[in-house]
């Protein structure tokens, strides 16, 4: 993992999260992808092997010298609970260390009732219940702005939230360390873990589906501004051929980038120009060779190229990530995207990689578990007093 590394009292739950993310690893490749010393991991690695947390395994060949002796976990650190929070229903999933989703669920809920904030504290409370793990903290994704994620204090207009004191109320009702933030960091969470972030210190995670959102990542750390709100890319203004008033956007405002691009944009277009009622109908439309229904899907590329070139030119990011559910549609997209987002940069940006992953619905609710699973990686100390729970009950596995 590039960027900055675990420090203090972050290093022993950094190795074991690295052990269950990446697997069995050498005291050299620890050193290398956490950033840390060869003495320091050798040091500490002692510890968790008399503890009996970290074994030692096979030997594996090395360039010159002994072999190189791999570490592993000795069992099951422990899990994650991560909630995606939506306007009609809560997803909920049970994530491993190693990332994998070994359970889903999904409640209906109605985020503008007046016990909306309990009554997620009731279906997580629920779900705990009835986890036989170690539960090292729950993990809650939100489409709005998010405080921080330590105190939790949501603002989110498509649910109709503002100041909600999410945290602290879950943290009453559950017990346990709980993390929130926008739902897009919580991706760019898991890509640090799982992906991207791998290899790559600073990077977007750009969503396309019922809004357009950017998850921020700058030397390793999620970047989210003074009031977390950074990384709206979906409200910036943008201008679209074809005169006509500006179509309104969630945001209150008009003619934001969402507006045109978002879902409810798409199937205001297509219904516009081709009869179209969902954006179903449009993908099929596509799909099936539909001239017009393509149109609006190349149009809608051209302008996320555009806006999204911009952002390249504010953060000089070393990839671009694309996700979300408009990223099935995406070779309709294309067309119109990669001509725009190349024309529009400058030079020497205009090499900067956009890579297209895989979907699927699960993603959102394992990207909020990754905001406790990363929490060894809180460099920048986005997770505060939450994320040091965390570490302390994975330092106790």
């Amino acid at each position: 993992m590039t960027g900055q590394g675990p420090r203090g009292d972050l290093v022993p739950s950094g190795i074991v999260a690295l052990l269950g993310t990446r697997g069995p690893t050498s005291r050299t490749d620890i050193a290398r992808g956490l950033g840390l010393s060869p003495a320091t991991v050798t040091q500490v690695t002692k510890d968790l092997i008399a503890r009996g947390v970290v074994e030692e395994l096979e030997s594996v060949p090395s360039n010159g010298g002994r072999p190189a002796r791999l570490l592993g976990l000795v069992s099951q650190a422990g899990v994650a609970l991560g909630a995606k929070v939506t306007a009609d229903h809560v997803a909920v999933v049970t994530v491993e260390l190693d990332g994998t989703v070994r359970s889903t669920r999904s409640h209906p809920y109605d985020p503008s009732s007046s016990e909306a904030i309990p009554e997620l504290g009731r279906i997580l409370a629920a779900e705990v219940a009835g986890l036989d793990d170690r539960l090292l903290g729950v993990g809650v994704g939100v489409p709005g702005s998010v405080d921080s994620q330590a105190s939790g204090i949501v603002d989110a207009p498509t649910l109709s939230w503002r100041a909600v004191p999410v945290g602290p109320v879950l943290r009453q009702a559950i017990g346990t360390p709980v993390l929130v933030d926008n739902d897009v960091n919580t991706l760019a969470a898991a890509e640090r873990l799982y992906g991207i972030g791998r290899d790559h210190s600073s990077y977007l995670v750009v969503t396309i589906g019922r809004g357009i959102g950017c998850g921020i990542v700058v030397d390793g750390g999620i970047y989210r501004g003074a009031n977390g709100g950074a990384g709206e890319i979906g409200h910036i203004p943008v201008w679209a051929s074809g005169g006509g008033a500006e179509p309104p956007c969630t945001c209150g405002s008009t003619g934001c980038l969402e507006a045109y691009i978002g879902a409810e944009g798409l199937v205001r277009t297509a219904r516009a120009r081709c009869g179209i009622e969902s954006l179903d109908e449009l993908l099929r439309a596509a799909t099936n060779g539909d001239a017009r229904a393509q149109a609006v899907y190349a149009e809608a590329g051209e302008l996320l190229g555009r806006a999204l070139a911009g952002v390249i030119h504010t953060v000089d990011p070393e990839v671009v990530v694309l996700l979300g559910e408009g990223v099935d549609g995406w070779e309709f997209w294309q067309p119109g995207f990669e001509p725009s987002f190349r024309r529009s940069l400058l030079p020497a940006r205009k090499g900067v990689p956009v890579v297209v992953e895989p979907w699927t619905e699960d993603q959102w609710a394992r990207g909020a578990a990754s905001l406790v699973l990363a929490s060894p990686f809180d460099s920048t100390g986005n997770g505060g007093e939450q994320s040091r729970l965390v570490r302390a009950r994975l330092g106790a596995s």
